[in-house]
């Protein structure tokens, strides 16, 4: 048995597949329940992360916290998230992509319930910062997993399939969001939701009883084994590699750099400079959530139909266009609610080809490395986004710096993808 992944007959049966989900349709129970396994988790995981987004006003309040302080919390929790996803690509080469997944779910589970029963900030900062490192790491060990088990002309499909998760997450810590602080007093509400966190926990016992190591893994670990070689974090720095891990990294900061900018200060500007009452409300939250999970869900398909660097750049543009929109046109409480959905839809759908390009860039011996590296550096860089934007305001219009970065951002992902190359449809190899 050779060892790159298997044709699509072994894995997925010898039906032609047809749209986003005829692939599923023929796939055996292996590439199923690892699919299921990777997005549930990245659910849970978005989940978890969004809860600190719905109770910042309510720790403000409560505990007297500034903007600062509050803002810390959220670079904290990137930061680590980096650090996480780094070292979890290190472990998901070492010990396997499923047992490295269990582990992530487990630490950011754990590490939620403790922000829930945090007495002051201090602990509440440590809390968040360790549950960070949790979430950047399970994103890391469940696209590779996923990447790994399906055959190459449906891998973006899947992996965009998993990565959409994100959005049924942010929308399920709404929905937990409105439900607690409906039944509760703010100062217990905000708690109990943290609480919750712990509930993805137990899906790691299905995960250990049902989802199996990619076959691609488990031949690259007995060839190691038999030929006494051992692969190294450092070989992504290597004379063969280190370009590609450079050129992706830079892509990874361009895509994480534009989301931040836009998600994170748009909507403020909105709400303070241009007085729109319909920003933060949950008509409006529901939108972008709505055109998040619809834009995965296309930039999945047109990733396998066009490539991935043209979804990439095509995605970028038109998050460009729609900054630009913004910024630059004066719109009704009724159009801004309407331009909520392209905002979601291609801010985050360029994301969904992200998974499947990394994993078809790297070899088997290092590509949780790889793609640990490349992604979560990419998130370290786009945390300092919003910290930047908010320095640059002070001299200019908030508005103008978020156009600025936002497509300098885009800007520089359009140039890292059209200097790499296309992948759509690469058989994986050791």
């Amino acid at each position: 048995m050779t060892p790159e992944i298997q044709h699509a007959d072994d894995l997925l049966g010898a039906a032609e597949p047809n749209g986003l989900l005829g692939w599923y349709r023929h796939a055996n129970k292996s590439a199923r329940r690892a699919f299921w396994s990777c997005k549930i988790g990245y659910a849970l995981d978005a989940m978890d992360t969004q809860f600190l987004s719905f109770v910042i006003p309510t720790l403000i309040a409560t505990w007297g916290l500034t903007k600062g302080q509050a803002g810390l919390i959220g670079t904290v929790t990137l930061l680590t998230s980096a650090l996480g996803g780094w070292f979890a690509g290190i472990l998901s080469d070492r010990i396997g992509r499923v047992r490295t997944l269990q582990i992530t779910i487990v630490w950011f589970a754990f590490f939620t319930l403790l922000c829930g029963l945090a007495q002051n900030y201090s602990q509440l900062l440590v809390a968040r910062g360790l549950m960070g490192f949790g979430f950047g790491g399970e994103w890391t060990a469940g696209a590779v997993l996923i990447g790994e088990i399906i055959r190459p002309r449906d891998r973006g499909k899947a992996v965009g399939l998993v990565q959409a998760g994100w959005a049924l997450g942010w929308a399920l810590s709404a929905g937990l969001y409105m439900l607690m602080f409906s039944l509760l007093p703010a100062d217990a509400a905000w708690r109990a939701l943290f609480v919750f966190g712990i509930l993805p926990a137990p899906f790691v016992f299905f995960i250990r009883r049902f989802v199996d190591e990619p076959e691609i893994h488990q031949q690259q670990k007995l060839h190691e084994l038999q030929s006494g070689a051992r692969s190294s974090f450092f070989e992504i720095f290597g004379p063969q590699v280190w370009f590609t891990t450079l050129r992706v990294s830079i892509l990874a900061a361009g895509a994480q750099g534009g989301y931040y900018a836009i998600t994170t200060w748009l909507p403020t500007w909105l709400k303070t400079t241009q007085h729109l009452s319909v920003v933060g409300t949950g008509g409006y939250l529901f939108v972008v959530i709505a055109g998040s999970y619809a834009g995965y869900l296309c930039g999945a398909f047109l990733s396998d139909r066009f490539g991935r660097r043209l979804t990439f750049i095509g995605f970028s543009l038109a998050s460009m266009l729609v900054v630009f929109a913004y910024t630059h046109i004066s719109m009704s409480n009724n159009a801004l609610l309407v331009l909520g959905f392209p905002l979601g839809f291609f801010a985050s759908g360029l994301f969904a080809g992200m998974g499947a390009f990394m994993s078809e860039l790297f070899p088997t011996s290092i590509r949780g490395s790889g793609q640990g590296f490349c992604y979560n550096f990419g998130r370290a860089v786009g945390a300092t986004f919003p910290f930047l934007i908010g320095y640059a305001a002070q001299k200019m219009e908030l508005g103008q710096a978020i156009g600025v970065f936002a497509a300098t951002a885009y800007g520089v992902l359009i140039i890292a993808a059209l200097t790499l190359p296309e992948t759509r449809g690469k058989r994986l190899s050791a």
